[in-house]
């Protein structure tokens, strides 16, 4: 090819570069006014305001609100249904309050034959609960309730291949709805007992609600088919009295019933949806309850892809729902009352994002991308040295975050996370006083407070009792202490002393940790889950032991190996822990419930350490059934003092998490027991816009003195190209 060829094609490669160079600037200088180049969330064309949050690293297994038990699958059940009770936002101690219900359910007690009795009354067999269905209940727009022309079903099919274009709920075109109705609260305890469901509530439940055992079995004699419409069989405790309005019967008194009845797994389940359901081929597309839940809260799922994002958006038919002109001492204040009266919910869509890894999540949270440090994982303890400082006055925020504006939201949770006892083991168990005393001085060497600052940052609450703060039956100041283990000084508790451990040891038989009878140092086992401790937690164990004379041994497995050995009783320490499902101490103390025992009761049991006291367990038969009031707190210091005394765990905190929330985001008081909070969010979107832009200016002079180096190597070619085209031009024309 001839060279003045190829200088051509280099001249014209030099100009398109140019000209792209040229472009670029200009893209440059007109995306300054745009949104942030960075931002890594969907941008959406209408003008909904959106909440952007993360969701679990795990993705939700079950969102049929019969099968759900875990906490993150709540964060989106207890958005979408709404069960007869609920939860005051604001108020603490917890409150409940009447949700698809349109008052407190009606209870009288009935005898053997159906009679009514007073409550004190030892005739007293069955308590019946009458429920009125708020008139304006109704279900979310979904195609289960899209009907044709002749008012029947549009979307029932014969076969699989029917129905096999659609492949999510987004691609059936019609959708219908309808106000909820009594027999759907019905059709939803019904389905609590079908045992090819697999409730995790059909074992306890079936001790309380009339017929539930019986239901339950003569379901499970039916031959399995694709759908089984529960409204053919009656169960003997479930009444619909009118289209609002129906009945529950239980056995005996019950009164912790309510809380039960705030719980999402007696929310309404409308027939015509687990019919639509079980068309041929649907379950094979995920086409299920529980992968896209229908209910009539404030919130409908629009999207479900675990593995990227949960997309939940306003329910166009929730009822009128107002924020609480009420709340806690110290609410209006911090500015918890301040939408008084206003409709929710605020926001019209929200967006949970997959975020497997802590640090882009926190990344992005700094960048205005998320509005909140997470609902389920995303509190700050995988990043706490970024964000906080200990200071003279407690846990204060970093200085990385001091120009942002950051609210903290402290979170005291209704739980408790334990190492107990097994009072059956020859060496440790036992009620004698010796024992007491061999349990007392571990407890007193085990050092919670240090325990919890060294491996939690501080983020726990050392326990005295196992009821935690929020719950009746917790104690603030001296009258809260556990005076086995601490001592009041100076308006605080203070841990007794080693050489007073060491005191009960010697008391115990043990001088100095060796048995006085045959010389051998006294050895501990703890049963450990493996992924639940460190070496470094070990060795720290091992010095505070070993500073009595205590020997330890550890003995790691996972999960299911642990569980086999607390159902066998096989061990002598080990670790356990427990969230609320309910605020009221028996939900607690029920963890020490004699036949609670997996020993006695040949089950599952929540007593893992065994533990049985006369004492104790009369008390606790009798809080069960007990209204709150005077002789039901009387009877819970009972206990708990019992517990105290037998010295039935080596120790127990309270877990504490901080979360944080930008700015723009306000009602942010968290509820340590209901998730159905997202409806009292608000954003303000201009300003999260302007923070946004803000925290992300791009930096873009490399960009720019890329461009000019490129201009500057390219212009001589392209000047000098020009000029010899110029003379060419110009001796042509002298020809």
């Amino acid at each position: 090819m001839p060279k003045g060829k190829i200088d051509f094609i280099k001249i014209r490669m030099s100009a398109a570069a140019l000209s792209g160079v040229l472009v670029l600037l200009g893209s440059l200088l007109a995306g300054c006014g745009g949104p942030p180049w960075n931002d890594p969330n969907p941008q959406y064309d209408d003008n909904l305001l959106t909440y952007q949050s993360v969701m679990s690293p795990l993705p939700p297994k079950h969102l049929d609100p019969a099968t759900s038990y875990a906490s993150d699958e709540s964060l989106f059940i207890d958005q979408i249904y709404e069960p007869p009770m609920g939860y005051h936002f604001l108020k603490r101690p917890y409150e409940l309050i009447p949700l698809s219900i349109a008052a407190f359910p009606e209870l009288v007690f009935l005898d053997e034959q159906g009679n009514e009795v007073a409550e004190d009354d030892e005739a007293l067999a069955f308590s019946r609960y009458t429920l009125h269905v708020r008139p304006n209940e109704r279900y979310q727009p979904h195609p289960a309730f899209a009907l044709d022309a002749a008012g029947k079903p549009r979307y029932l099919f014969a076969t699989a291949d029917e129905g096999s274009r659609y492949q999510q709920i987004p691609d059936f075109p019609e959708t219908g709805s309808r106000p909820v109705r009594a027999n759907d609260f019905v059709y939803a305890i019904k389905r609590l007992a079908n045992p090819a469901i697999g409730s995790p509530m059909l074992g306890f439940m079936s001790h309380y609600i009339v017929g539930m055992t019986e239901f339950s079995e003569q379901l499970g004699t039916l031959p399995r088919t694709d759908w089984l419409n529960l409204d053919d069989y009656p169960m003997a405790g479930l009444a619909v009295l009118d289209e609002r309005t129906f009945t529950i019967t239980i056995k005996g008194r019950y009164p912790q019933f309510l809380y039960w009845l705030a719980m999402h797994f007696f929310s309404p389940i409308a027939p015509e949806v687990d019919r639509f359901y079980h068309n041929p081929g649907f379950a094979q597309r995920n086409l299920t309850l529980d992968w896209w839940p229908v209910g009539s809260g404030p919130f409908m799922m629009v999207k479900n892809d675990p593995n990227s994002e949960i997309v939940l958006e306003r329910n166009p038919n929730f009822r009128e729902e107002f924020y609480p002109s009420e709340g806690e001492p110290g609410d209006r204040e911090a500015g918890l009352l301040d939408d008084a009266g206003k409709r929710i919910p605020f926001i019209d869509r929200a967006v949970f994002r997959l975020e497997k890894e802590v640090l882009p999540l926190w990344t992005k949270f700094l960048q205005g991308y998320y509005d909140r440090s997470g609902e389920v994982h995303g509190n700050t303890n995988g990043v706490y040295d970024q964000a906080f400082v200990v200071g003279p006055d407690g846990v204060e925020m970093s200085t990385e975050l001091e120009d942002h504006n950051i609210s903290m939201s402290p979170d005291v949770k209704p739980a408790i996370y334990y190492y107990g006892f097994n009072m059956r083991d020859p060496v440790i168990g036992g009620y004698t006083e010796d024992r007491r005393k061999l349990r007392q001085a571990l407890q007193i060497a085990f050092n919670t407070e240090e325990y919890l600052n060294i491996f939690y940052k501080g983020n726990g609450i050392a326990s005295h009792t196992p009821i935690p703060p929020g719950i009746p039956g917790f104690l603030e100041g001296e009258a809260g202490i556990n005076p086995y283990v601490y001592d009041w000084v100076d308006g605080e508790p203070k841990r007794k002393s080693l050489d007073y451990a060491r005191q009960l040891l010697a008391e115990a038989g043990y001088p100095g940790g060796r048995d006085a009878r045959t010389g051998e140092p006294l050895k501990i086992f703890i049963d450990v889950q493996s992924q639940a401790i460190s070496n470094t937690m070990m060795n720290w164990m091992d010095r505070v032991f070993g500073e009595i004379g205590v020997q330890v041994e550890y003995r790691p497995a996972d999960w299911n190996r642990t569980r086999e050995k607390l159902l066998t009783g096989n061990t002598q320490v080990f670790s356990h822990g427990w969230l609320a499902d309910y605020p009221d101490p028996e939900n607690f103390l029920f963890l020490l419930y004699g036949p609670e025992s997996p020993l006695d009761c040949k089950c599952d049991g929540a007593n893992n350490s065994n533990y049985a006291s006369d004492v104790y367990d009369d008390a606790f038969r009798k809080i069960r059934v007990l209204a709150p009031g005077p002789e039901r707190d009387k009877l819970v210091a009972l206990a708990v003092e019992e517990y105290r005394k037998d010295a039935v765990w080596l120790f127990a905190y309270y877990p504490k998490d901080i979360y944080l929330n930008n700015s723009w985001v306000y009602n942010n008081k968290r509820h340590g027991v209901s998730k159905a909070t997202l409806m009292y969010t608000g954003i303000d979107a201009e300003e999260r816009e302007l923070k946004q832009k803000a925290w992300n200016q791009p930096v873009t002079w490399p960009l720019y003195a890329g461009a000019l180096v490129v201009i500057g190597l390219l212009a001589p070619g392209i000047i000098a190209y020009r000029r010899r085209q110029k003379a060419t031009a110009r001796k042509a024309g002298d020809l």
